[in-house]
């Protein structure tokens, strides 16, 4: 990376940062009430699909590796997503980002259940990732502008809006369709009102400060090159490879080890979400109180000792418990280094967001196969005790990685 590189970059961040303190607080305050709007509506909508899982397996017939080929359509999408749209981002602004990665999203959770054949469905599943991966990656990059605009830490909340918007889809669709509403019908609604709350929250966006155009091309350059970003990448896959072994194999875990009821089972995922979504609402008072590396450390180490609780005394009380400790240590991981990818020097912050988001993406699909596979050639507590060696890792690695970047 060129020092001038580096020195227009951070000219370029200096001037929105600026432009944006300039703002009145009522403006600043509205553009963070508008992205937790949208963080609320990106939960809401993935959780929606994800209650239709199963409708679309009986739908078109699916053997379980069909099945796992859709889902692997929609993750497929996500990651194209944040390997190519990054630097357009970056030009065009959070605001038409969001609009183009909203509205993709809210049409293909529309046609999901209307596609009229397997391979139709895989192309509306891989842009329904496409979608859901800009809107990601935009809408976090609207965050850390708002929270630099305010002046204190909001990832960690607008994080924990995704959280219950995620819940708040699964609930409602849950009870839509136990009082008999068609699942498309669930899933077109569901659409609708996200692209009205998407529209009537975009005016009150923070405006976008247009980067120099000389640069764009050394950003996306220096994205490849930045040690501190596949850093940063690289704790992110690690803490998914974690999150994403809990979110499969919480229940398992409960119900063959812990031999648990099914209503038991089931609640050990709530357990974990209900964690996460709790730490996330204080994760922004901790950060602002102690520091990001300080609340890295802190989380890493709590979700440790909550898996170990849950591997050395196998009883529902126990392992309930060390699943809630679990969602409370994992809860801050990604906004933390979230916002720590948008101050990488040289990069702009809405490619440093899709490197490292892609990066995390990897750990998150490999994450259950992983604990599966270890499972699979000993038993599944041995397999979960990797979720325990990755939360020891990130305690070790990141608040380091962090420091040396003064996050």
């Amino acid at each position: 990376m060129s020092e001038s590189t580096s020195a227009s970059s951070s000219i370029d961040h200096n001037a929105s940062l600026a432009a944006h303190r300039k703002l009145p607080l009522a403006a600043r305050e509205r553009a963070r009430y508008a992205t937790m709007a949208v963080f609320f509506i990106a939960g809401m909508l993935y959780a929606s699909w994800g209650v239709h899982v199963p409708t679309v397996r009986d739908k078109f017939a699916l053997s379980p590796g069909m099945l796992s080929f859709a889902l692997l359509a929609v993750a497929g999408g996500s990651i194209f997503a944040m390997l190519t749209t990054g630097s357009w981002i970056a030009r065009a602004g959070t605001r038409a980002a969001c609009l183009a990665g909203g509205i993709t999203m809210t049409i293909c959770c529309a046609l999901i259940l209307v596609a009229p054949s397997y391979w139709m469905l895989l192309a509306v599943l891989a842009v329904f990732g496409f979608g859901m991966a800009t809107l990601d990656v935009a809408m976090n990059a609207e965050a850390s502008a708002v929270e630099q605009a305010l002046g204190r830490p909001i990832m960690s909340s607008l994080h924990g809006m995704f959280s219950i918007g995620g819940m708040a889809g699964a609930a409602a669709g849950g009870a839509l369709l136990a009082h008999g509403m068609a699942p498309a019908v669930h899933l077109a609604l569901a659409a609708v009102a996200s692209v009205i709350v998407i529209l009537i929250s975009m005016p009150a966006v923070l405006p976008h400060v247009p980067h120099h155009d000389a640069h764009a091309k050394a950003s996306s350059s220096n994205r490849w090159r930045s040690s501190a970003l596949w850093a940063l990448g690289g704790v992110a896959l690690i803490a998914l490879i974690a999150e994403g072994a809990m979110y499969d194999w919480a229940t398992v875990y409960m119900r063959d080890v812990v031999l648990a009821s099914p209503a038991l089972s089931s609640a050990a995922y709530a357990a974990f979400t209900g964690g996460m979504a709790a730490g996330r609402f204080g994760g922004d008072f901790v950060r602002a109180r102690f520091g990001a590396p300080q609340l890295v450390f802190g989380s890493a180490a709590l979700a440790f000792v909550g898996m170990l609780m849950a591997l050395l005394l196998p009883n529902p009380i126990a392992t309930m418990t060390g699943f809630t400790l679990m969602g409370l240590g994992l809860a801050n991981m990604m906004p933390v280094l979230f916002a720590a990818a948008t101050h990488v020097k040289g990069v702009s912050a809405a490619e440093g967001l899709a490197q490292v988001a892609g990066l995390a993406y990897f750990g998150l699909l490999i994450g259950p196969v992983l604990i599966g596979g270890v499972a699979q050639v000993s038993t599944l507590p041995i397999g979960l005790s990797v979720v325990a060696a990755c939360c020891a890792l990130i305690a070790l690695v990141a608040p380091r990685i962090l420091r040396r970047l003064k996050i």
